[in-house]
């Protein structure tokens, strides 16, 4: 049987395993634990499963749904970016995060992205296609494949490519996989999902009775900045945007966060720090600054670190918590998109004859299960 035509597995609860499957509702169970919680993908492991049911699931099913063509990790910070070959051919990337004993997988929503932000090499590409709840979920399993979860969760964030509000029933259905005991057992609030303004989709989210976190990519508090650095916020002004955070927190009793993105002389200013602390005033908010990783061809610089403090302790002195996020990721193109822009050039110039590398870190290679 031809991959196109088997089932995918790791988009369905154990209950629906079972149904689509015709198991008993323990096997279902028990191939749901296999994938989620063991991350084993290799059916023939499955040893608490009859060896007929085995053969059956090898020959009408796949266990896994990408493939690893690059795997980067960081020997500085030990940070671990992947890019995964989906089904159709198509490339997404998925990133964790080690801070101590602490665990973060970024998660990607789409293949690319069509917001275009203007200091993001994930709209460089464009958009292709929404992901499934399997592919969403499958990124993380990958992630921790070899990691020694017992006794702790990771975090995870909806930070990837896409905007995760583009593709909300799937990116649902993801979470509430995550979440499901007999996987990764993830609880809500070590889950949180960034969008860069989608106002309409924050209000449909307050009524999930998720106690997921939000974000808001924000990076700038005024309009005519913000439409330069968010194309989004000439639908959804400031103004609108706020509306739908204020709904959220009402609603959900949740802590807001803003993330900002600080871009040398753009939007590092104290001005632009003030302009912040009056856009934040009176929400549940907590802002989270984080350093640019710098993108060939972008016309941006990461803000210096004397910047970055000077506007983080506006914030802080006017009243808001801030924190500066570090540096994790440079060294192995683990911003947004980064990656798998990087191979397409490489590619490119392959095909030209002309060598051209993407930035270093150790890297491994394998094939889909």
């Amino acid at each position: 049987m031809a991959n196109d035509d088997k089932i995918a597995l790791t988009g369905k609860t154990a209950r629906e395993l079972a149904e689509a499957l015709e198991l008993k509702a323990y096997q279902g169970r028990q191939l749901f634990q296999w994938l989620h919680k063991r991350r084993v993908f290799d059916f023939e492991r499955m040893t608490d499963l009859p060896k007929s049911l085995r053969e059956r699931l090898r020959a009408e099913c796949m266990p896994a749904q990408l493939a690893v063509i690059e795997m980067r990790e960081s020997p500085r910070t030990g940070t671990r970016k992947a890019l995964l070959q989906l089904p159709d051919g198509e490339a997404v990337e998925a990133v964790l995060i080690r801070d101590g004993e602490r665990l973060t997988v970024c998660l990607s929503s789409q293949v690319g992205c069509p917001l275009q932000c203007a200091f993001c090499a994930t709209g460089l590409a464009g958009f292709t296609r929404n992901l499934s709840p399997g592919e969403i979920v499958e990124q993380a399993l990958h992630l921790l494949v070899g990691e020694d979860l017992e006794g702790r969760t990771p975090n995870i964030v909806f930070m990837g490519m896409g905007e995760p509000f583009r593709n909300y029933d799937a990116v649902m259905s993801a979470i509430r996989l995550l979440m499901e005991a007999d996987g990764l057992g993830i609880g809500a609030r070590k889950i949180t999902l960034s969008t860069a303004g989608e106002a309409k989709a924050i209000e449909r989210f307050a009524w999930e009775g998720l106690q997921v976190r939000l974000s808001v990519s924000l990076h700038a508090a005024n309009d005519a900045l913000r439409d330069r650095l968010v194309p989004l916020n000439r639908r959804y002004p400031l103004d609108r945007l706020r509306e739908a955070i204020e709904t959220y927190t009402h609603e959900s009793g949740r802590q807001i966060t803003f993330e900002w993105t600080l871009l040398e002389g753009v939007n590092d200013e104290p001005h632009h720090a003030r302009e912040l602390l009056e856009y934040a005033g009176g929400l549940k908010a907590f802002v989270n600054l984080i350093p640019w990783n710098p993108v060939p061809g972008m016309p941006f610089q990461p803000s210096t670190k004397q910047r970055a403090q000077a506007f983080r302790d506006v914030l802080v002195e006017g009243g808001v918590k801030a924190t500066l996020r570090a540096e994790k990721g440079q060294d192995i193109d683990a911003a947004c998109g980064q990656l798998r822009r990087t191979r397409a050039m490489e590619a490119r110039a392959a095909s030209a004859g002309t060598p051209e590398t993407g930035q270093g870190g150790s890297v491994a290679r394998a094939s889909r299960p």
